[in-house]
């Protein structure tokens, strides 16, 4: 979370209830981390690109705030500079509100949505028109050419600060050029693969799952919404926990694979996990990703738990390496919620193989140090200066590749860190 955001929305008031409802702790650093400079980077440049609606919010003279839809072609809304982004005004029902708004005051407030991705982008600004007579050729950059409505004016709005909100509550759409992309697929599946999603249940527990949403998170890595096929609330489940799935073999043979709930258990609707697909494996991974689509139905255990966070106020050390980030993220946000202090260490290849690095960068930036083995200039995660600067009371938790849990259990072990306090969970 950048600090503009937190100085423009931790207003008194704001800060007041987050005292009160437990989460000022996890907020304040927010507040107190260096001063950035803002711009728009690569992934908010090719989101805001990508829309082809959002919703804008203006203040009125008395006070009152108005929340309007626009619309137009994908692309509408255009990226000036790293700092700058406007739209063409299109005419509408000539109420005016949010011009007039504007005239009084210049503040905006823009949220993006992806529905499909379940993924939105929040952004303030100071906010102008610009029409054919004052600048015309800026208001030519804000035209669609091969869009035909008439344009009455633009807007170019100065981003002062944006922020990613988390995915949950955002229930999938899809517009109609995405439906009938997916039909156009779902008609090209070979007769193999459409006999591997005929109707059928996996599994025999008692939970019955439908998957409910897939989202690609690299090119290795997919995410699975899992919600109750009979539409009722999950069991409750701490972080660090998984459930074991089922999983067809291309053999016809079905085995199962345990996979770590990836989110803080706050959603009582959907479990979430992500699958690396390994195909140099035993075929459990690249059956999943084979086999899985929306509307595939699973039975399952309960969520089971080997790896629990602890539930008082001691600080935590969280340490992942690839895949590893699994049960780890979800501990990060648990903390997060409880206003406990904790840091994340993340380890991997490259930024574009490993999950969750954006998600995390948005929304726990104080909080979080990324290494990246193979990149041009690789950093490297340094467990015993890690390990020696913790506090006597810190509990480390550490899930990845068997390489690195050793790594720390040893040196935790060769610093005198006390067993207990070191709780680990692999991933090969």
């Amino acid at each position: 979370m950048a600090r503009a955001f937190a100085k423009i929305s931790f207003t008194p008031d704001v800060q007041a209830v987050q005292t009160e409802m437990g989460s000022r702790m996890a907020y304040r650093a927010a507040e107190l981390g260096v001063a950035e400079e803002m711009a728009l980077g690569a992934a908010e440049q090719a989101f805001i690109a990508e829309r082809d609606s959002f919703y804008q919010a203006t203040v009125s003279q008395t006070g009152w705030p108005y929340v309007q839809h626009r619309g137009g072609p994908v692309g509408f809304l255009k990226v000036l500079d790293d700092r700058t982004i406007g739209y063409a005004d299109f005419s509408g029902n000539r109420q005016y509100i949010s011009v007039g708004n504007l005239r009084g005051d210049d503040r905006v407030s823009l949220l993006l949505m992806d529905y499909p991705q379940r993924r939105r982008l929040k952004i303030w600004g100071r906010a102008r028109a610009v029409d054919e007579r004052t600048e015309p050729a800026l208001l030519a950059k804000l035209e669609s050419p091969d869009f035909r409505a008439p344009v009455e004016r633009g807007i170019v709005i100065q981003v002062e600060a944006f922020d990613w909100n988390c995915p949950k509550y955002i229930t999938p759409r899809y517009s109609r050029n995405e439906v009938e992309s997916l039909l156009v697929q779902a008609r090209h599946q070979q007769p193999a693969e459409a006999a591997r999603q005929a109707p059928g249940v996996l599994g025999n527990g008692a939970l019955p799952l439908t998957i409910a949403g897939i989202r690609q998170l690299t090119p290795r890595i997919r995410a699975y919404e899992l919600r109750h096929a009979d539409g009722e609330p999950l069991p409750d489940y701490r972080a660090g926990a998984h459930i074991r799935v089922p999983i067809e073999l291309a053999n016809g043979s079905v085995t199962s694979r345990a996979y770590s709930l990836t989110d803080a258990p706050d959603d009582p609707d959907c479990y979430r996990i992500a699958v690396l697909r390994m195909d140099a494996s035993e075929g459990g991974s690249s059956a999943l990703h084979d086999g899985w689509q929306l509307g595939t139905r699973i039975n399952v255990d309960a969520p089971d738990n080997y790896f629990s966070l602890h539930d008082d106020g001691r600080p935590a050390l969280l340490i992942a390496g690839g895949i590893g980030i699994t049960p780890i993220k979800a501990m990060a946000e648990a903390l997060t919620t409880r206003g406990v202090d904790f840091q994340l260490h993340y380890a991997g290849r490259a930024p574009e193989q490993m999950a969750f690095v954006e998600d995390l960068q948005r929304h726990l930036p104080n909080r979080c140090r990324f290494y990246f083995s193979q990149v041009p200039t690789p950093t490297r995660l340094d467990v015993s200066a890690l390990l020696g600067n913790v506090s006597a009371d810190t509990v480390i938790y550490v899930c990845g590749p068997t390489r690195l849990i050793d790594s720390v259990r040893q040196t935790a072990r060769r610093l005198g860190i006390a067993e207990q306090r070191v709780q680990f969970e692999s991933f090969i």
